[in-house]
């Protein structure tokens, strides 16, 4: 997992529901310098545009999120998908993700369920959703308890807020769709998806420096 996100700060995460919008879309946000998508099991066209994505656009690394049920799990490996992410965790679905080998995040809101996941060995987990359950203060606050884990967080994250998030010591990647608005996919104005994506790099690069 260390190695498929580094040097990564910022991932998109993104709802896609035409596939002939997901390999443009993916194009421009990694021209814009955000080489790593989330693409949201949330559409009919979702595993279609994962396996576009990894089939014509190699160099971008394409996960699968709002993994609910094991069933998801060999969908989005069938299509593709280089890691897995689960707004929340249940042992069956844990199970069948851990045993892809590929990166997991599963979704945790509450001290409990952070050790819960610890304890299959998970350390780099999901705070989801992130604004709605405390957000920045919420995260000091688990920091001292739980040494060694980190946090991506999604819900609520957008241009605004991402750097606060990206300052603390236990939050070394974000996840939002501010990058790629739903008007612009549907009219196609990749242009514009690329000028968000390099404003959301450069605040990748602002927060690694800091």
């Amino acid at each position: 997992m260390h190695a498929l996100f580094r040097g990564v700060s910022i991932i998109p995460v993104l709802t896609i529901e035409r596939e002939r919008d997901a390999v443009p879309l993916a194009r421009a946000l990694f021209e814009g310098g955000l080489p790593v998508i989330e693409v949201a099991l949330r559409t009919s066209v979702a595993a279609g545009a994962i396996a576009a994505i990894s089939r014509e656009l190699p160099h971008v690394v394409v996960g699968a999120g709002t993994l609910l049920r094991a069933a998801d799990v060999g969908r989005a490996v069938q299509a593709g998908a280089r890691f897995l992410v689960s707004p929340g965790m249940t042992p069956e679905l844990a199970g069948s993700a851990l045993a892809t080998e590929l990166p997991y995040l599963p979704g945790v809101a509450t001290p409990s369920e952070v050790m819960a996941a610890r304890a299959l060995g998970i350390c780099v987990m999901k705070f989801f959703p992130a604004e709605a359950l405390g957000g920045v203060a919420f995260l000091k606050a688990l920091a001292p308890v739980f040494p060694g884990v980190a946090f991506c967080q999604t819900g609520g994250i957008d241009e605004r807020n991402a750097g606060e998030y990206l300052s603390l010591l236990n939050v070394p990647v974000v996840g939002g769709s501010w990058m790629a608005p739903r008007e612009a996919i549907l009219a196609g104005d990749w242009a514009r998806v690329r000028r968000l994506a390099e404003r959301a790099a450069a605040l990748m690069r602002r927060a690694e420096a800091a």
